[in-house]
């Protein structure tokens, strides 16, 4: 069999179209235009956000609500220890510092005792990561933040399409923020949407995210801002990827639910709990043994993963002390399976058998 990548973009003729088009007509100018608000307003129709604000990435997505919120030298922002680099990054970028602090073990989000734990009177924002989809107690933790009277903001890059108690992802915090990079649901190779229901935050997003003008086009500054735009040229991408985002989150669940099958008898995979009514997957995760020499088999045998994230305080980026156990422990064996939208049954089928294979046969 052709060998299986972890994930891979998806897309088709509508978006090839789209572009052609877009390219053809005299008023394509690239930049961000009508295109752009266009797919601002998709956003804010599928989540249910009042605002939205579309940038060049994720990691600008995050660091751009920090600014607009006055976080910089010394605050503090508590971080999942279980994350991407930007999460973290951004705060540095600001100017503040990182307080990172384990997970929980039911849905690798935000351990809302530790957090609590954690916060000082330095500690002006919480970032709450809603890993693959999963919320966590996210009510608890906005309760805890209110009451400290810190800022919640959602690192949701895996979770455009994903819910907590009907309310869309992001929606819980102050702003959130979804990625548009190369392998999520909706992609546009790069990008990210900020969204937010608070008019006064997404004025000052706006100077954050274009050179702080005080009107689009005008060189008239009224803030320190920097070029963060987005591209009319991707939003044409977007908006046909956001057309499918409905039927694309069905395939997700359901190449979840075909893993979840087809290895529900070999005890060594555990699948993290997920309620398919709620959340969309970005990946199909699992806690293995022997994750590496799993992954290493599997590549033998044609078959892409990725593990998870490394615990970041132990990275030479940051060293920072502390206990971090839940984290330590995905780190260690939780395994990212093929999960593109284009997968087909006989190639899960075929992954499955591979597995099944290694903690059988290789026993």
């Amino acid at each position: 069999m052709k060998f299986i990548p972890q994930i891979r973009p998806t897309y088709g003729a509508e978006e090839r179209k789209a572009v052609c088009d877009y390219l053809k007509s005299p008023d394509s100018w690239l930049t961000e235009y009508t295109y752009t608000k266009a797919f601002e307003e998709m956003i804010c129709k599928f989540t249910g956000a009042k605002y939205c604000s579309i940038v060049s990435n994720g990691t600008v997505s995050l660091f751009a609500i920090l600014k607009a919120l006055n976080i910089g030298p010394g605050d503090e922002v508590i971080v999942p220890d279980l994350t991407m680099s930007a999460t973290s990054n951004v705060v540095v970028l600001a100017g503040a510092k990182i307080i990172f602090v384990d997970v929980d073990k039911e849905s690798l989000c935000l351990d809302v005792e530790k957090t609590a734990k954690a916060i000082t009177s330095k500690t002006k924002a919480v970032m709450h990561v809603s890993l693959n989809g999963r919320a966590g107690d996210l009510l608890k933790l906005k309760k805890l933040c209110q009451k400290k009277k810190i800022y919640l903001i959602e690192d949701s890059a895996q979770s455009l399409g994903s819910f907590y108690q009907g309310k869309h992802l992001g929606r819980y915090g102050i702003a959130g923020s979804f990625s548009f990079s190369m392998a999520k649901i909706v992609t546009s190779g790069q990008g990210a949407a900020i969204i937010t229901d608070n008019a006064k935050l997404l004025k000052e997003i706006k100077y954050v995210r274009d050179f702080g003008r005080r009107k689009k086009g005008e060189d008239f500054w009224v803030k320190m801002g920097w070029n963060f735009k987005y591209t009319d040229l991707l939003a044409v991408f977007g908006i046909e990827q956001m057309k499918k985002i409905k039927k694309h989150a069905q395939i997700k669940k359901k190449i979840f639910k075909s893993y979840q099958r087809l290895l529900a008898a070999v005890p060594e995979v555990k699948f993290i709990k997920t309620d398919f009514n709620e959340v969309t997957p970005w990946v199909v995760d699992a806690f293995v043994p022997r994750r590496d020499e799993l992954m290493a088999f599997l590549k033998e045998n044609g078959v892409g993963t990725r593990p998870s994230y490394p615990a970041l305080h132990s990275q030479p980026a940051y060293r920072f002390r502390g206990n971090f156990p839940v984290t330590e422990y995905a780190a260690k064996n939780l395994i990212w399976l093929p999960s593109f939208i284009s997968l087909t049954e006989e190639q899960i089928s075929y992954i499955c058998q591979k597995i099944k294979d290694f903690y059988v046969v290789r026993k």
